[in-house]
């Protein structure tokens, strides 16, 4: 199972309960829109369960997909890494599957986007099977739901400790700028904030979890009141309704659980850190601000600011660090929407032999340039066309990540509103170059970021 990682933009991530409660009406698009209308049917188990269904007949295949709403923000101080640890051991068999052949079962059956991932929010089980074979794909989701304990052993969770141990090393611990980036989101969210840990885990934390550890975040966090199935494609509703009822509506369930409630993180002086890069060959430098959480104001403006910045070779980075000035290797900016609040960031990679203090002139030149004088209305559009086709291309399957499933859930989660496309692009059409402007100069202060200098011990900067 691939690991999401903590610092890619995270479209999908959960939402907290202050977004869970709004639950806006769909509203149909506009004339010549309409593929942004995803019709669908939502009910509730009597267990809690939410079930989504939306047939779609394109193809003969069915994407079953669930969502559980928990995550890496859900975890205790010194217990962190355990939503992605299940990612693992849901894979590992329950008491009606044998050990490690969930996998083999579905790759049997044809299925394919046969994955898990584990975000701060939620963490999600998805496959796409022939229509045929929509049962078996229904029977082995309920089974890890329902039975996963009967099955769960200290071989096991030894076993999968070291596999996401072995990941941390190589997604943090010897990857470029891996130990550098976490040092600066965890400037960003001070602990006890339950985004200060890595989604992964410390090592320290997974050490110690025990069997009763993990065991009794499974019972709290894994119930069917928890957790929302859809399943989208080929289908007869009738009977899929029935076989959800047999697979999924006798298992038990308590009340739902409650997600932590953390005030606002708020910066007043810029954090700057100084790391020396021991993987990595270039120097790097990256800014990060907090900004508002996935779907609030101002989060379509970060993501129009954060591509006009740094995304395609007619970025504002990209023409003057990379194209004119020649002092970057590569450049990226990014708006990571999350529930409780997002995150502005921008990463530049210099050249050999330049400055990453030289780069961050550059980059608060061109910052500056946009507090004064904001970006075009030409750049604007560009972004809007760009974020149009990105999810009009993901809705061309219905499974896998990014896929109709998964647009669904994700805007369940969020809003309570499964069909929130067109709402959702609806918020970049807002956007004005004034707005663009407003941001750069309210939330992208030098005195509210943290600024992150990685560099090669062998490049050390004059101080």
């Amino acid at each position: 199972m691939s690991l999401v990682k903590a610092l890619v933009a995270a479209a999908l991530v959960a939402g907290l309960p202050a977004l869970a409660q709004q639950k806006p009406e769909a509203k149909p698009p506009e004339p010549g829109r309409e593929a942004l209308a995803i019709p669908y049917e939502k009910y509730t188990l009597p267990n809690g369960m939410e079930v989504i269904l939306s047939v779609d007949r394109k193809l003969p295949v069915v994407a079953v997909n669930v969502w559980y709403h928990v995550g890496a923000y859900d975890e205790q101080p010194g217990r962190t890494g355990f939503a992605h640890l299940f990612e693992h051991m849901m894979f590992q068999g329950s008491a009606h599957v044998p050990d490690d052949v969930h996998i083999g079962l579905m790759e049997q059956a044809g299925a394919t986007d046969l994955n898990g991932s584990t975000t701060f929010d939620r963490t999600n089980y998805y496959q796409t099977v022939p229509s045929n074979y929509l049962e078996t794909a229904l029977w082995l989701e309920s089974d890890r739901m329902g039975f996963l304990l009967d099955a769960l052993s200290q071989k096991k969770l030894d076993t999968q400790r070291e596999v996401v141990k072995n990941e941390r090393r190589q997604d943090v611990e010897t990857a470029p700028y891996g130990e550098a980036h976490e040092k600066a989101w965890q400037a960003l969210f001070p602990a006890p904030h339950p985004y200060f840990g890595n989604i992964i885990g410390s090592m320290k934390d997974l050490d110690a979890a025990t069997l009763d550890d993990v065991k009794s975040f499974f019972r709290t966090w894994y119930a069917p009141s928890n957790a929302t199935l859809a399943i989208v494609g080929d289908f007869d509703v009738p009977s899929t309704k029935a076989l959800v009822e047999k697979y999924f509506g006798t298992l038990p369930s308590g009340p739902k659980p409650k997600r932590p409630d953390v005030a606002p993180v708020k910066h007043t002086q810029e954090k700057v850190i100084r790391h020396d890069e021991r993987v990595a060959t270039l120097p790097l430098l990256s800014m990060s601000w907090l900004t508002a959480p996935y779907l609030k104001p101002g989060d379509a403006t970060a993501d129009v600011l954060a591509t006009a910045l740094g995304t395609g070779k007619a970025s504002r980075l990209y023409r003057r660090l990379v194209l004119e000035k020649q002092l970057a290797q590569s450049v990226d900016a990014t708006q990571q929407s999350l529930g409780a609040q997002s995150v502005f960031s921008i990463d530049v990679v210099a050249r050999p032999g330049v400055s990453t203090d030289q780069i961050k002139t550059e980059v608060d030149a061109i910052l500056d340039e946009v507090r004064k004088d904001s970006v075009t209305p030409e750049e604007i559009q560009r972004v809007r066309t760009r974020f149009d086709t990105r999810m009009l291309s993901g809705l061309q399957a219905v499974g896998g990540s990014g896929g109709k499933a998964d647009v669904l859930q994700n805007y369940n989660h969020f809003v309570g509103e499964p069909n929130f496309v067109a709402q959702d692009l609806a918020r970049y059409q807002d956007v004005t170059p004034e707005k663009v402007k407003q941001f750069a100069r309210d939330v992208l202060r030098p005195d509210a970021r943290v600024t992150l200098h990685a560099v090669p011990p062998s490049k050390q900067e004059a101080k």
